[in-house]
């Protein structure tokens, strides 16, 4: 596609030049997103202003039969936000108003480019917030949080994305644009709403997202328990689901995450072999008495150490040192793959240990960071991309671990999505029937499949 492509002539008479990226300079940097395995460079990008353009540009790219990407901040894991060959990119981070936020109704509405953390940080002088936190809060926007159905540390007790998505207004692949769902928690008819959340922008692109917010709990209590194997951790979350509780978080981080945090945050952390951070958040009341049990049950489970956040700065800086841990994983080694496959939460411990036992087969460093409560596995395989040889083998570990999920019972994916990476896994976990259903449904709503082509679903099939 060179620059007198009729697409193209029409993108310069809707943007101006500034907002309309075609050189090879302005181009790199959308060239990948945090999956930076995966490279292409597309046609062109469009840095959206309002939602007219980027419905104009959806209609546009519709009529020339042109492929389109979204993008918010970039910090897909899974090649979601990945250009396609010889089609467009439409940056959507300048569309980042909160457009209302009713705190009597508990709800805010938001642009796709909303950085996720912003959502509670305007919410937090009403006594709100809004619950799923993925580690990449800081920055990840709430249009990505929706396509790939984001989670986070604390979603064992509230619940990932779609659970907090009320409404969606939407400009489907043809440019037609649709208002799916509304503002309550009853809805009426098909769950479109639920449809659209997770499709890894397959069905459009969300315009104005409805969240629903939380009261902010009246206390926290966190727990950090150490171990002396990644296995025994595993076994405790099992014990503390079976107590009967119900922690608003559970993250176990392994001596390589560890390592890696206390370079990146300072966190304080024990220095063992695997540490397990339980957080319990509520009424005052209840989470004292949930907290004197809770201290029973990590006791009867062998820990080397137990902590107890002291105040508000203690429990921050330990989150902090969870959520640092993706980042400052790059310190250990020059490159990193991480998966995120699911396990059911009675075979964590298994998993975790059959983890180990390939890492030690493979000769590769496996640093393990993950949501426990819900068996949402993070294991981050280290590598340098200099070496020969030495990505491959690094994939075909992670092939490893996904078919060691998939027979375990759970999912090659619990919140970074398919994207790219995992397509190949797909047919591995449904069958032909399910398979050609998701090809239907997916033409169905975009018959010449340009919006995010290629991802999840391979093209054409």
């Amino acid at each position: 596609m060179d620059h007198t492509h009729p697409l193209l002539q029409e993108l310069a008479r809707l943007y101006p030049p500034e907002r309309l990226l075609t050189r090879t300079a302005q181009l790199a940097a959308y060239e990948s997103d945090a999956l930076t395995a995966f490279h292409q460079r597309p046609e062109a990008v469009v840095l959206a202003e309002s939602q007219e353009e980027v419905i104009e540009t959806v209609r546009l790219c519709h009529r020339h039969r042109v492929p389109f990407v979204a993008r918010g901040s970039g910090t897909s894991l899974s090649g979601g936000s990945l250009p396609v060959a010889e089609g467009i990119v439409i940056a959507l981070n300048r569309l980042n108003r909160i457009l209302r936020l009713d705190p009597d109704q508990r709800l805010a509405v938001v642009e796709p480019g909303v950085v996720n953390l912003h959502v509670s940080q305007a919410a937090e002088p009403h006594g709100l917030y809004y619950a799923p936190d993925p580690s990449s809060q800081p920055i990840c926007t709430i249009g990505g949080n929706v396509a790939f159905n984001s989670g986070g540390a604390h979603c064992l007790k509230y619940g990932m994305t779609s659970n907090h998505v009320l409404g969606i207004k939407a400009v489907l692949p043809d440019g037609e644009v649709v208002h799916l769902g509304g503002e309550s928690l009853e809805g009426v008819g098909p769950d479109w709403t639920g449809f659209f959340v997770g499709c890894e922008g397959l069905f459009g692109i969300a315009l104005e997202i409805t969240l629903r917010l939380l009261p902010l709990p009246e206390t926290f209590r966190t727990v950090l328990a150490a171990y002396d194997s990644l296995e025994a951790a595993g076994h405790a979350v099992s014990a503390v689901i079976a107590s009967g509780l119900l922690p608003g978080a559970m993250e176990i981080m392994d001596r390589l995450a560890i390592q890696a945090a206390e370079v990146g945050a300072q966190a304080g952390y024990p220095r063992t072999e695997a540490l397990l951070i339980v957080e319990l958040e509520g009424e005052e009341v209840a989470v004292e008495a949930e907290f004197a049990q809770l201290l029973q049950v990590i006791q009867g489970t062998q820990p080397v150490e137990v902590r107890t956040a002291q105040g508000g700065d203690e429990r921050a800086r330990i989150w902090k040192g969870r959520k640092a841990a993706f980042s400052a994983v790059g310190r250990l080694a020059p490159d990193y793959i991480v998966q995120d496959g699911v396990v059911p939460r009675s075979k964590l411990g298994e998993a975790l240990a059959a983890i180990s036992a390939l890492s030690r087969e493979y000769g590769i460093p496996v640093a393990n960071v993950f949501h426990a409560g819900d068996g949402n596995l993070h294991p981050l395989i280290l590598f340098d991309g200099r070496e020969p040889g030495a990505l491959e083998r690094a994939e075909e570990l992670a092939g490893k671990i996904l078919d060691l999920c998939i027979h375990l019972g759970g999912s090659i994916t619990g919140e970074h999505g398919v994207g790219v990476e995992k397509r190949s896994f797909l047919p591995r976990m449904f069958g032909p029937t399910e398979m050609a259903l998701m090809h239907r449904v997916r033409r169905a709503v975009d018959g010449r499949e340009l919006a995010n082509r290629g991802k999840m679903l391979a093209i054409g099939e």
